[in-house]
């Protein structure tokens, strides 16, 4: 699952797993598809960057490894590496910040 991070000056689209992490680190249940209100973002902003003071060291997972006889099975392709979520979370704390400043709302949803 991929989910598509949307405010009124951009969008942005992250692997399923992490984005629910950051999602809930920010105070929010995780649902997807949801939003936060302009109100609610500063709030939002500051528990998510408690939250990964507290948990950005973990390794967010790689995206599912393709099934046995799914094709090219003697090519080796490479594998993501492993990431940290304060790094994944990098392209979203620059966004939250640019709609706090532009007073706009944060919603979610599947990509």
């Amino acid at each position: 699952m991929l989910v598509k991070f949307s405010t009124r000056f951009g969008q942005l689209v992250m692997q399923g797993e992490p984005a629910v992490a950051l999602i809930r680190l920010g105070g929010h249940s995780g649902t997807v598809p949801s939003a936060v209100l302009a109100a609610d973002l500063t709030e939002f902003l500051a528990k998510l960057q408690a939250g990964l003071e507290l948990q950005g060291d973990q390794v967010s997972p790689p995206p599912p490894a393709k099934e046995p006889g799914g094709g090219w099975e003697d090519e080796e392709e490479p594998r993501e590496r492993p990431i940290k979520l304060r790094l994944r979370a990098v392209p979203l704390l620059d966004m939250l910040d640019t709609a706090i400043k532009q007073q706009s709302d944060l919603l979610w949803e599947k990509a």
